[in-house]
């Protein structure tokens, strides 16, 4: 029986392409990432577990999940809200907002990071309206639930403190949720609305039990796509975080601290915590992808 490799196929050059696809990737990603592991493995296990267990750098882990985890929760839902809008409708001007969706793709990081510090501190443009709105909201949950630190959690301003990082998060996690939904969307006919309103579901019917179901492998894409971004990001983030120790500085600065210190085992023991949790978060996420895909077949 031949193998299935030495078929002909109507796109000859199998071999050269996987070897040149296998030999980029090596290149690009897997030596780098097996450098970071080398880097580490002089270090003993009293060392690797101070480096990367200290109280502070265990805050900053709690912080850049965190944050990266609701961003990217606001953005699936705030995306999904903007990419049907996009598909769905007609209206003056929709190139243009679809264009605006691409800007944080383009925009450089530090100068998203400097626009946003701009527009969002006490004397920004929006800022100045909703910096007082934000601090009297904190100092009425402080009143009804006086047990929990709430400015300690919510931060006292937006900008310059933890809410800043959230504002900076979402804003380069949009593109990422749209653009996943965008095309599924303009595949899934319209037809099926009109099915299920024929039939006598009403319009919260339609959404849960159509749309959703169809979309939710994309919407889960999205999410990860949006949230694994969000936990590397540093450039649009350290111009608005207010970087205070163990309380509004992410991980990526703690990384970059240390390797002006000279400290490089201990930015790269770091790093390769970061990354051991990003790909085991997003191997659980691709799962639950496998397991929406076998689900909506049923």
């Amino acid at each position: 029986m031949a193998s299935p490799f030495r078929q002909r196929s109507v796109l000859p050059g199998f071999g050269l392409s996987l070897g040149f696809t296998l030999a980029y990737l090596g290149l690009i990603v897997l030596i780098p990432l097996s450098a970071a592991f080398l880097k580490i493995a002089g270090m003993s296990w009293h060392d690797f577990v101070a480096a990367v267990a200290s109280p502070r750098v265990v805050a900053s882990y709690r912080l850049s999940f965190g944050v990266a985890l609701l961003a990217a929760l606001v953005n699936a839902f705030f995306g999904f809200i903007v990419a049907w809008v996009l598909v769905r409708y007609s209206f003056p001007g929709r190139r243009i907002v679809d264009a605006l969706v691409d800007l944080p793709f383009a925009l450089p990081t530090a100068v998203a990071g400097i626009a946003l510090s701009a527009i969002y501190a006490k004397n920004g443009w929006v800022g100045q309206w909703l910096d007082p709105l934000w601090a009297r909201g904190v100092g009425k949950l402080a009143t009804v639930v006086p047990w929990i630190d709430w400015k300690d959690w919510l931060g006292g301003t937006l900008a310059f403190d933890r809410p800043g990082i959230f504002i900076a998060l979402t804003f380069i996690g949009l593109p990422f949720v749209v653009r996943t939904l965008q095309p599924v969307l303009a595949e899934l006919e319209p037809e099926l609305e009109e099915a299920a309103a024929t039939l006598g579901a009403n319009r919260w019917q339609t959404m849960t039990r159509v749309i959703l179901p169809e979309l939710f492998p994309a919407l889960i894409t999205g999410f990860a796509l949006a949230f694994a971004r969000a936990i590397g990001e540093y450039g649009s983030v350290v111009f608005i975080a207010g970087n205070q120790p163990a309380h509004s500085e992410i991980t990526p600065l703690i990384i970059i601290t240390k390797l002006e210190q000279y400290d490089y085992r201990g930015a790269t023991a770091v790093a390769v915590v970061m990354l051991v949790a990003s790909f085991l978060l997003l191997l659980a996420i691709n799962l639950l992808q496998k397991w929406s895909r076998r689900f909506s077949a049923v």
